[in-house]
């Protein structure tokens, strides 16, 4: 991407940082689940090396800012696609499905049996100091993750935003006690 100097401050000439740009189109991936990481990687570096604001440490303050404002967008849509569980939102949003997930936190009834199990478990093994128990507890949790990623896949390559939206709402539960079971083990090491 080149700047030009036409008729006023520097413009972009390349249209790949549009601001209305979607995250897949920035990054040049198809829009879908999976995501190829190491392409992500590799335009993540290019575009910030096109646009990293040291570049334009002697242009006007238009430029500054704007070279700024587009690394942020960078950087943003960047770790939107580099989390799954964010690229998985991310995705619903853009296609105007609304996932409820402040409002709509009914779920089915083994998943929550499934839940307060785990929780129980997390419990035992902080109050007994159990880095095994929690070792188990965590792969267990690891595979239902990555079943859970597997079928929300399927849902949103499928056009199944409904369906996705409630296995994404499964997957904010098991990533906040994936975040409890990390606390725990730092509890366990001080």
């Amino acid at each position: 991407m080149e700047l030009s100097r036409a008729a006023g401050p520097f413009f972009y000439t390349d249209t790949a940082l549009n601001f209305n740009q979607d995250h897949f189109q920035l990054f040049g991936l198809p829009r879908r689940f999976a995501v190829d990481m190491a392409a992500l990687d590799e335009r993540y570096r290019e575009l910030q090396r096109e646009v990293h604001p040291g570049r334009f440490a002697t242009g006007s303050d238009a430029e500054k800012r704007l070279s700024v404002q587009r690394a942020t967008l960078i950087n943003e849509a960047y770790q939107t696609l580099k989390a799954p569980l964010s690229r998985v939102r991310y995705l619903l949003e853009s296609a105007g499905i609304d996932a409820a997930i402040e409002t709509n936190t009914a779920m089915p009834a083994d998943f929550l049996m499934q839940q307060m199990e785990w929780r129980e478990s997390l419990e035992e093994a902080g109050e007994s100091s159990n880095p095994a128990q929690l070792d188990t507890l965590e792969l267990r949790l690891r595979k239902d993750m990555t079943e859970l990623y597997a079928v929300v896949e399927v849902q949103l390559d499928g056009g199944e935003g409904e369906a996705a939206s409630g296995t994404l709402r499964k997957l904010m539960f098991l990533e906040k006690l994936r975040e409890d079971i990390g606390d725990a083990y730092e509890q366990m090491e001080s």
